[in-house]
């Protein structure tokens, strides 16, 4: 390996451009995260504009939002797209976190992760319960803020495990960092995960601990996602197996379960993603960063905060025209995201939307229009394309379009 190329994926967990033919079967027809977030006051992104997010199919309703909000850089078509720019389909059965990180790895899930919306059998719970020596409240899909509002108190007063779910194939335990130490609430998330297989193999355990007193509690950042192991190989094991470094920054490593990544830098928030992203591109190294940025979904649009989400998109997009200036002439840059939460649909689930990808580098063609590609998929075989290696992996690579 002579080359010391580089590729950085950035997720923006959720940021959804709009909803996707088959959204009518998860209840999302007319989502458009996108579309909702670019006419707040809150929102300024000139360099996702440039590498082409408004040149995407689908956007024009976005632009015209964004345009009458005076929040477009370049409405009269100043500029051409500086990168290469499409918008992704998900294939995959589902809209949750796992199944899209997968996808963009190259790993399409035929079937769905079981879902609870009436809570888990209690067969799981009283094993559950029998293994963690400790009772069970809620049962149900809940809010995560309103779940510990709503049962904290029970839960401090009686030291049992507040279990709940969401539309997502998810296995929710929240506790009192100052009733369950924080180790004991990851090990009962363990005990969960591997109770937890077969017809019950839900695609994550999350540990939520939280602080405060009544009624004030509040979530810290402590989380923790307990995945399963994908079940083939993705663009990670991959690369690892051909001895390119796979880097990890935030819950990529938790949604792969370590699977195929030869690091890990766990993070609480998007500013402690991007801090770590901008360590290890003044690291030397051949392979991939993967980062997860997670406000979008978990601080912003789960809680339907449209100015939030606008904001945090923003910050971003600052940090963004600070990494592209740092990039070495080998780098290539993509940003994607994982499915859409829009935070002003009606409920806080996931939305099945396309998401953006958008290219770049010295090695990328600009202005190139990928239009509507049928996978996330195709990103992780252009990243196999590009370090020049065969994968067994699904998707189309895009590489010979853009470079």
């Amino acid at each position: 390996m002579d080359s010391k190329k580089r590729v950085f994926l950035i997720v923006l967990d959720s940021f959804g451009i709009g909803y996707e033919p088959d959204a009518a079967e998860y209840g999302d027809e007319g989502s458009n995260t996108l579309k909702t977030v670019c006419a707040s006051p809150e929102f300024d992104v000139p360099n996702m504009e440039k590498l082409g997010l408004f040149s995407i199919d689908g956007t024009e309703k976005a632009k015209e939002a964004a345009e009458a909000a005076g929040r477009l850089h370049a409405a009269d078509g100043g500029f051409a797209p500086a990168g290469a720019f499409g918008r992704m389909r998900e294939r995959s059965k589902g809209k949750d976190t796992t199944v899209g990180h997968w996808e963009i790895a190259g790993m399409i899930s035929e079937k769905p992760f079981p879902t609870y919306p009436d809570g888990f059998p209690q067969e799981i719970l009283d094993r559950f319960s029998e293994a963690v020596g400790r009772g069970v409240l809620c049962n149900k899909p809940y809010s995560g803020t309103d779940v510990i509002r709503d049962y904290g108190k029970e839960h401090v007063e009686t030291g049992n495990l507040i279990v709940y779910t969401s539309a997502d194939s998810v296995f929710q335990i929240a506790a009192h960092e100052e009733v369950v130490p924080l180790e004991e609430l990851y090990r009962d998330c363990r005990i969960a995960r591997e109770i937890l297989t077969g017809e019950h193999g839900v695609g994550r355990v999350i540990a939520r601990p939280f602080l405060g007193e009544a009624p004030d509690y509040y979530r810290t950042g402590n989380r923790h996602d307990f995945a399963l192991e994908p079940p083939k190989d993705t663009m990670l094991d991959v690369l690892k197996r051909n001895g390119y470094e796979t880097i990890s920054i935030g819950k990529i490593y938790d949604i792969f379960a370590g699977k195929g990544l030869t690091e890990s830098n766990p993070t609480k928030n998007n500013t402690e993603g991007i801090e770590e992203l901008f360590k290890i591109q003044e690291r030397d190294f051949t392979g991939l960063c993967f980062l997860n940025l997670v406000d979008f979904d978990m601080v912003y649009g789960h809680r339907n905060n449209i100015e939030g989400y606008a904001k945090a998109l923003t910050e971003f997009d600052r940090a963004l025209g600070t990494f592209m200036e740092r990039m070495r002439d080998d780098d290539i840059l993509i940003i994607t995201a994982d499915h859409g939460c829009d935070p002003g649909y009606p409920g806080t689930d996931h939305t099945r939307e396309y998401t953006p990808m958008l290219a770049y580098g010295k090695a990328v063609r600009p202005g190139t229009d990928l239009g509507t590609r049928k996978s996330f998929s195709d990103i992780g075989k252009t990243v196999i394309d590009i370090f020049g290696l065969d994968g067994d992996t699904d998707g189309e690579s895009f590489l010979s379009e853009i470079s």
